[in-house]
């Protein structure tokens, strides 16, 4: 592990066995990048990172893998958008995606292997979600795979909901010459959903088992009734796939979600998204989980390469 400056702060690069990964621990606990360098000598770019000339709103970075916490997408109370109606009645103002993106994090663990940090709430996180609770963001780096866990501790004496997940920016095309139609998505989804403009769940589009990325169906579409927790995204000509496996801790796995997203056809990167739940959690009550009085539960993903 060293420390790298970059653009006024200083990153935490690790090199574990071909695999090379980027951070910045405290904005966001934001993993930046990661590369795999193959047998030939090359290397194969995975997480997307853009060049940047600041880095001072790092929440609108299109890049790496921004952390949704409380609650992924959009919220909404009565079709009003960016609002959340907690346990309590109480209306209270949510950004998308919630507020650990753009948020601080304290480093609780720094090795050769990666990092713990902890949620440090601002006065707009607390305004937001106005819960006593710690949020631990952790990530394991191995040779050809990367482990994070999203944990959350009640410490307080009512339940918290909450319904989190990632955001993740992998470069696409892997290899040169190729496009969007090489690349091959399998999400053991028996239901597809989309969110309509009052923030309700609707049918989504109909895709089949197997579905290249170049498919316009699959932009913005919520993958869910998951036949299993592990799905993936293969290039064709080579065979290299992303392998995706997801778990919770002391709370169901009912309802989960993959998302895929992009912003067009045009740009290097495509998000595939593994959430705890749907959008909009807290009013649709879908994918929405509640950790009691001292209870901690945690959201774990791991993505493999080979």
């Amino acid at each position: 592990m060293e420390r790298i400056p970059y653009l006024g702060h200083t990153i935490y690069r690790w090199q574990v066995g071909p695999s090379t990964f980027l951070a910045l621990p405290e904005k966001g606990a934001r993993l930046m990048h990661w590369n795999v360098t193959l047998g030939d000598g090359s290397v194969r770019d995975l997480l997307y990172w853009p060049e940047l000339e600041q880095l001072d709103d790092i929440a609108k970075v299109r890049g790496g893998n921004p952390i949704l916490f409380p609650f992924n997408g959009r919220t909404y109370d009565r079709g009003e958008m960016g609002i959340w109606r907690a346990d309590d009645g109480v209306r209270r103002p949510m950004p998308m995606h919630g507020v650990a993106r753009q948020g601080d994090f304290r480093v609780k663990r720094l090795d050769e292997r990666g990092f713990s940090a902890v949620f440090v709430p601002g006065d707009e996180a607390k305004a937001a979600y106005p819960f006593d609770y710690e949020f631990v963001v952790s990530y394991r780096f191995e040779a050809n795979a990367v482990y994070v866990e999203l944990e959350l501790t009640n410490l307080g004496q009512a339940p918290i909901p909450w319904s989190a997940g990632h955001h993740f920016y992998f470069n696409l095309p892997w290899s040169e010459g190729l496009a969007r139609k090489d690349y091959i998505l399998e999400v053991p989804a028996a239901r597809t959903l989309r969110r309509n403009e009052s923030g309700q769940l609707v049918d989504g589009p109909r895709l089949q088992a197997r579905e290249t990325l170049d498919n316009p169906a699959l932009i913005d579409t919520i993958h869910t009734a998951l036949r299993g927790h592990q799905f993936q995204v293969t290039e064709r000509t080579t065979g290299a796939r992303l392998r995706f496996r997801t778990g919770f801790s002391n709370t169901t796995a009912k309802d989960a979600a993959v998302v895929t997203w992009s912003a067009d056809d045009k740009v290097p990167y495509y998000c595939v998204e593994p959430w705890m739940g749907p959008p909009n959690a807290p009013e649709t009550k879908i994918g929405l989980h509640h950790v009691g009085p001292g209870q901690t539960q945690k959201f774990l993903v791991d993505i493999t390469h080979g």
